[in-house]
């Protein structure tokens, strides 16, 4: 048998293929390149645990390129699960968390243009080549664009299951922030007290700059008291989100998140509490409006948003490139705009910054 040597550039060129990327205009180590390369992974190991996926992927490409880094595919991994690609499901009778395919549908953005979501078992392709729909692959979204008047037939003809905006988004009644606080401290009281330390427990301080998410994480300190998000760790997998009460930084009494919910990760409350709390303390998050793209108009993010605020955000606009200190951004059609800026406030309590001249 005889070992031929193969060049990195045709390698990447021929997984690009196996991806469906090469007509594309798509590098193997983007957004969407990522995205494609743990859906495929996915596909084969589901049910399977987040660490299980990344790993698959990150043997595969690590070789291609040294800039690499977990964190990388572990953030296009859970915009999978905010996209609805991947669900995470709560195993039973344990905190931990596994993987399952989302099952495939789709969901109109505007007429002539369907959202597609999740995956076929064993790298099947969402949508049959012979049916002459070409996926769009933008981030960690994919679209089609059809006739308005036969898409949704196509699809549905392709097997993909229909979902409405509603049926999609799921976004929770609006509420004031203090009734969100007073509901948590409601299920705190009932919990089990927890005196004394969490060995590695990490909080989001609440005096931080709010756009420099990252930044407000650290561990408890003596000046600590009252309501905190945070996450702590736990033997086996990722660390768990919870909300803590603190008293000259010691847990009296610790949720565990999601509330109440299987299928909902568990970012989805905190940060949803998270932003109540910043709302309660006259610190409201913020995100910046600037000038985008074909006209539209630009909303930057500086902390991660539940993921029915997201999934609104995909369904009114299209992913874009970050904004400076930026987490990540969205453009939005200028007859989207104002709904959107009203949904964030009313459901987030947010405040738009406008654009630096």
């Amino acid at each position: 048998m005889t070992v031929q040597r193969v060049e990195r550039d045709e390698v990447v060129t021929s997984a690009e293929q196996i991806l469906g990327l090469d007509n594309q205009g798509v590098d193997l180590l983007s957004l969407e390149g990522l995205c494609a390369s743990l859906r495929r992974a996915a596909s084969f190991l589901c049910p399977a645990s987040p660490r299980q996926i990344v790993d698959a992927v990150r043997d595969v490409l690590a070789p291609l390129s040294s800039q690499l880094e977990r964190d990388a595919l572990t953030d296009a991994l859970d915009a999978l699960v905010t996209s609805g690609d991947l669900l995470e499901l709560r195993q039973p009778g344990g905190r931990t968390r596994q993987l399952f395919l989302g099952p495939p549908s789709f969901v109109e953005k505007h007429a002539g243009e369907y959202l597609l979501l999740g995956i076929r078992p064993r790298n099947a392709p969402l949508v049959d080549e012979s049916s002459e729909l070409e996926v769009i692959y933008d981030a960690h979204t994919r679209s089609v664009l059809v006739d308005p008047a036969s898409g949704e037939a196509a699809l549905l003809a392709a097997g993909l299951h229909r979902l409405t905006r509603e049926q999609w988004t799921k976004a929770p009644r609006r509420e004031a922030p203090s009734d969100v606080v007073e509901e948590v401290h409601r299920l705190l009281s009932a919990e089990q007290a927890t005196p004394g330390a969490i060995s590695g427990l990490s909080i989001i301080d609440p005096g931080k700059v709010i756009q420099f998410y990252k930044g407000r994480w650290r561990e408890p300190t003596s000046d600590d008291n009252g309501l905190f998000v945070g996450r702590r760790p736990q033997a086996y997998g990722a660390p768990i989100w919870c909300v803590v009460d603190l008293s000259v930084g010691v847990p009296q009494a610790v949720l565990d998140l999601p509330i109440n919910s299987n299928v909902a990760p568990g970012w989805d409350d905190a940060r949803g509490i998270q932003a109540a709390l910043d709302a309660g303390n006259n610190t409201p998050q913020q995100y910046r409006v600037r000038q985008g793209a074909q006209g539209g108009t630009t909303f930057d993010f500086f902390a991660p948003l539940p993921t029915w605020a997201e999934r609104y955000l995909a369904i009114s606009g299209w992913p874009a490139p970050k904004g400076p200190k930026s987490l990540f951004s969205y453009c939005l059609p200028a007859a989207a705009v104002d709904d959107a800026q009203q949904f964030l406030s009313a459901s987030l309590w947010m405040t738009a910054l406008k654009e630096d001249h």
